[in-house]
């Protein structure tokens, strides 16, 4: 798989350098990504259709898309250091860039009872909390006046939480034993997470008001965090775990055990082009693979 990746890679690179000069590294760069995740994708229908002509079983198509989509990983991001060598913010966000859609394929293509569904839209949200306040002030034994008044109270609420539309979509949302999860994936918590940790804080408040009982998991691949991480574990509305928790939390809900896959399939070291894992290891960039 590696070998196939990489005589694409080949082909693509030739194609890339005459298309773009040497002084364009992040034009080459845009396009070996581009052109690797297509023939990943051709790979991975390709895959899917024999798949269900040969009836394989959840776990055999699982594993294969896992491992066509970690080559692509180990090739793309050598091929990309090529053109435009990593440096060590790049390559960490990099890292975690890929991680999560990785992980993600146990639900895409699930061992056990998973089923995805689309979350709600910020603006029926709203409307279905604003008619349930609505209703319930109307019926208050209360004037007219005073009812009207107490709308606009309400109505004054929302322009302080928001003064617009709030993003309800995550990173994942599936349905277990007719429970509804929605996943919010992070690589790791950073010194400035303060705004992305207070509309988290915010997503989830929504969710948990919602009439359909929504429960909020949130996964990061870091070991070691910091106080936001523990913010939002410690909110008692994100249900948040962290390294070797998450992988068992992903089993627990997809049916999958991950780590045990990546511990046995992944070997970054070895599978790394040689001139690439000596450039990860001379700018001390390996403390980054850590999945």
């Amino acid at each position: 798989m590696l070998a196939y990746f990489r005589n694409r890679a080949d082909e693509f690179l030739t194609e890339i350098k005459q298309k773009y000069a040497e002084t364009q590294p992040e034009n080459r760069a845009k396009a070996i990504n581009r052109d690797l995740n297509e023939t990943k994708s051709k790979l991975i229908a390709t895959t899917l259709q024999q798949a269900e002509k040969d009836k394989w079983t959840h776990q055999e198509k699982l594993e294969c898309l896992l491992m066509i989509t970690y080559c692509n990983i180990v090739v793309m991001m050598e091929s990309r250091n090529s053109v435009r060598p990593y440096e060590y913010m790049d390559f960490s966000r990099r890292v975690g860039e890929l991680w999560y859609p990785f992980c993600k394929l146990c639900f895409y293509y699930p061992i056990g009872d998973v089923l995805l569904f689309v979350p709600p839209l910020f603006s029926e949200v709203k409307k279905e909390l604003t008619d349930e306040i609505v209703d319930y002030i109307s019926n208050l034994n209360i004037s007219e006046q005073e009812k009207e008044k107490l709308k606009k109270y309400y109505d004054k609420v929302w322009s302080l939480v928001t003064s617009g539309e709030i993003k309800l979509e995550l990173d994942l949302h599936f349905v277990s034993n007719g429970q509804k999860y929605v996943v919010d994936f992070k690589s790791g918590f950073g010194s400035n997470e303060k705004g992305n940790t207070n509309r988290l804080l915010l997503v989830a408040s929504i969710y948990k008001n919602l009439s359909e009982n929504f429960k909020c998991l949130l996964f990061v691949r870091a070991l070691e965090n910091n106080s936001y991480f523990n913010t939002l574990k410690n909110s008692g509305i994100w249900d948040a775990y962290c390294g070797c928790e998450a992988y068992q939390k992903i089993m627990e809900y997809s049916g999958y055990d991950l780590k045990s896959w990546i511990e046995s399939n992944m070997d970054w070291k070895n599978d790394f082009k040689p001139e690439a894992i000596a450039y990860f290891k001379e700018q001390n960039l390996l403390q980054y693979l850590l999945w």
